[in-house]
Formats: C-alpha cells, sequence, structure tokens
C-alpha cells in the first residue's frame, strides 16, 4: 500500500483478515515518519520510503547537517541518507537512472553511522512532507483521481 497514515491504516488493519505487507510512505530527513514508523512496527506492517532524497527539495543535497556527515564518513549525502533510512529499518529502494548513482547508493552497508550522528539527522525533521499534504481532501481527491500514464 502508500500513503496510508495511521488512522486509515489500522480501520485497514482491524476490518480486513489480512494486515498489509508494506506501507510505503514519504520518508527522508525532513519528514521522517518516526511515529508512523513505530505505530507500522508494532502492527507488522513495513515502512516504505518514497522520495527519500526529497527530491532535492529543501537543499538536502546541501544541507550541512548531512554535508558534515557526509564528509565525516568520506561519503555522499546521498549514501548518509540511504544509510541512516536503513539504519532505521526503513526499506528503500532510490530511484536512479545514472550508473554511477546507482553503483553509489548500493555501496551504504560497508559503513554505520554513529548514534550522535543519527541523532543529529533527526533533527532535520520538521514533521510535514515537502510535497503536500495527504490530509488535504482536495489533494487526496487529485490524487485519486488522475490517470496514470501506463
Amino acid at each position: 500500500m502508500s500513503n496510508f497514515h495511521v488512522d486509515r491504516l489500522i480501520d485497514l488493519i482491524i476490518h480486513n483478515e489480512v494486515t498489509p505487507a508494506v506501507n510505503q510512505v514519504e520518508t527522508h530527513p525532513f519528514c521522517q515518519q518516526s511515529q508512523s514508523a513505530k505505530f507500522m512496527q508494532e502492527n507488522n506492517v513495513q515502512i516504505e520510503s518514497w522520495g527519500p532524497f526529497a527530491e532535492g527539495r529543501n537543499d538536502l543535497f546541501q544541507n550541512e547537517v548531512l554535508v558534515s556527515i557526509a564528509g565525516k564518513y568520506k561519503r555522499s549525502v546521498a549514501q548518509v541518507v540511504l544509510r541512516w533510512l536503513i539504519q532505521r529499518e526503513v526499506v528503500v529502494i532510490p530511484k536512479s537512472v545514472h550508473k554511477e548513482r546507482i553503483i553509489e547508493n548500493f555501496n551504504v552497508f560497508d559503513f554505520e553511522l554513529s548514534q550522535a550522528d543519527m541523532e543529529q539527522i533527526a533533527t532535520l525533521d520538521t514533521k510535514q512532507s515537502v510535497f503536500f499534504s495527504h490530509n488535504d481532501p482536495e489533494i487526496v481527491k487529485w490524487i485519486g483521481t488522475r490517470k496514470l500514464d501506463i
């Protein structure tokens, strides 16, 4: 499933025989979904990140905190963000069409962020989407009625 907030998710869990396996929600340093992730874990639903790099919004790739941490580990900001998500047990499948970035994105399993660095990244959380509100009925209607190019 995708974009189910905890109130909708628990409603679905309670009223169906099968609990969803995965809920893909916007998750990145500026919208960390910490409480939602905890709720999903407690209800055996795996959180998966969509937009792990926030599509570069809020100057993610130039963010002072992330750039500093990346320098400390001799890694890219993208690698730090992916490692941070993995350490939070968030499934992440970053999108790229560039071979170099695909290789870079995969090379995140040979280092670990310290607890202090994890906590520093936690301070970046604005607790809101950098894209749009899933609680806005007009946005939900727009998402639900747009046609997909398949």
